[in-house]
This record gives structure tokens, sequence and C-alpha cells, in this order.
């Protein structure tokens, strides 16, 4: 996914202005800011943060609407006086928010319809289309993520979980999805662990990027990921026969905060998700992002240790 704005990074509105009687472009004018993903402001005026692709976006805009004999200006400012950055970066969420849950709803219907797997395809294009303007990151993308990854599989699986000898994958790459959320973070951070003791992590959205290395959490790919009822991390735990008693509580914390079915009661890794989820809006890479939640999985397993 590309790298998203940070909140202090400025902004671009959007002025413009059509004449009446051009009614089909300015439904058209519409339907390219919405895609764009822009912020409608209650005086007038479209925005989006600053960034050169943006700026190109807006430019090419512009240029439409005075061909069609409007007036357009594309004004570049440091800050709105009347909202603050971080209030204008939690608008763009919440309106991404909406996106990634209609989706999730429409995920839904298909899926007690039956047609889900047929549509999966243009699943897959919508939520690619959202993510590529979700400039501040909406936690609501994890789970449009994990209802779209469940998609695929085939209910029931987790009875057929192959398992794996662990000195078979000693000293391997690993590479997973951009933007790690707790299902990959925890999955990471039991490979290390428990499974592999020198990993390496890569971040890709093709797992073929580092064909050497072994795939986690990936859409419709080999290697590990959700099987029927499993989230990756209980994959991961089960295939290399994990039995640590706090490793299985951690896995019930993560089941129930990656898919929300409240299988387990367990509403722990909704905090660990907000946690993450407010590193992921300061722009942490990737790198970074998975060293601090690894870390906070320690904590977490280390506490369940000494209180038991």
């Amino acid at each position: 996914m590309k790298r998203k704005a940070e909140p202090r990074s400025g902004w671009l509105v959007l002025l413009f202005s059509l004449p009446t009687k051009h009614a089909s472009h300015r439904v058209e004018i519409w339907r390219k800011l919405r895609g764009y993903g822009t912020l409608a402001l209650q005086g007038g005026g479209h925005l989006l943060p600053r960034s050169a692709e943006n700026q190109e976006r807006f430019e090419w805009l512009a240029a439409s609407i005075r061909g069609h004999k409007g007036e357009a200006s594309i004004i570049d400012v440091g800050r709105i006086d009347n909202l603050p950055d971080e209030r204008v970066a939690q608008l763009f969420r919440e309106a991404r928010g909406k996106d990634y849950q209609a989706l999730l709803l429409d995920i839904q219907k298909a899926q007690k319809s039956g047609s889900a797997r047929r549509k999966l395809a243009a699943f897959k294009r919508r939520l690619e289309e959202i993510a590529n303007i979700d400039y501040f990151n909406s936690p609501v993308r994890g789970r449009a993520q994990t209802a779209l990854a469940a998609v695929t599989e085939i209910p029931g699986q987790e009875q057929a979980i192959k398992l794996r000898a662990k000195r078979e994958f000693a000293n391997k790459g690993w590479v997973t999805r951009p933007r790690p959320g707790i299902d990959r973070i925890s999955s990471a951070w039991l490979i290390a662990n428990f499974i592999d003791p020198k990993p390496e992590f890569f971040f890709a959205k093709d797992a073929m990027e580092h064909p050497a290395a072994i795939p986690f959490d990936m859409f419709g790919e080999a290697g590990f990921g959700h099987q029927g009822e499993y989230c990756t991390f209980e994959t991961l735990m089960k295939s290399f026969r994990v039995m640590d008693r706090h490793v299985q509580t951690i896995a019930e914390i993560v089941h129930d905060a990656d898919l929300g079915d409240g299988k387990f009661g367990r509403m722990d890794g909704h905090t660990i998700e907000i946690v993450l989820a407010g590193w992921e809006q300061q722009g942490i890479p990737d790198e970074e992002l998975l060293n601090r939640g690894m870390a906070l999985m320690d904590g977490l397993y280390r506490g369940l240790r000494g209180r038991a």
C-alpha cells in the first residue's frame, strides 16, 4: 500500500464553480472528488493531504473544470484555523471507516447468499480502492481485510491443519502485508519466539516480491493464513504444536480482536488494536511498527506468566 500522509504535512484545497448548464460534467467532477477521497469543507472547497500525487489530481481536475468554462483554484495551506490537523485527520479516518463498513456489509450479505467467492475479485478491487485513499489509516480497515481473507477459506478446514516440523523453518525469511495489525504482529512474535530462532521479516503486497520467503497472512497465498475459523496466529500455533498455555491465552485474545466474533469473550485485544492503530497513525514505518508490536506481545506474554 502507498505511504500515507502524516497529520502535519499540510493540505491542498480545491475551490471551483461550474455553469449550471453543465450538469453532466458536474456529476463527473463529484465522482472524481469522491474517488480521490476528498473531504468537503463546510465553508466550501474540497480538501486532500498535501502530496505530489494529490497535487497532480487536483491540477488535472482544475484543468477539466476550466475546459468547461468553469472556475477552479488550488490552494496550498499549512493549517486550517478552525480545524486542528489531528481533527482533520480524524474526519478522513471516519469517512474511510464508512467506506470499509459498507464493504463489510456487502461481504456479509454475499456470504449469507453464498455468492461471496464469486464476488471475491470485485471485493478485492473495492478494498484496494478504499485503501489507496485511506490517507490516515482507518482502524476499520483491518476488519475489512480479515473479512475478505475469510472469503477465500473453506469452512471447517480447521480440522485438517497440516503439522509442520520446526527444523524445516529455521533461519528463514517470512513475508506479510504492509501495515501489520494484531494478527500479523502476534504471528511474527510467535514465529520469532517459538518457531524460527532467527527469522527475517519482509513486507510486500505480493509474496512473489520475496519468492524465497514464507508468506503469512497474505491474501490467497501459500504459506500460513486464516484457515476455517482460525486466525493466522492460531494456524501457526497449531501447525507447529505450540502447547504453551500462555500462548494459547494470547491466541484467544488475538482471535477475538482479529475476527470480531466474540468466540472466547476476551476484550483485551481491542486495547492492543487501539495502541497499534495509534502508532500506525503516526506514520511509523512497517519495520518499526512490527518491532514495537512484538515488544508489546512479549510484555503481554511475560505478564501472563508472571500472573500465573
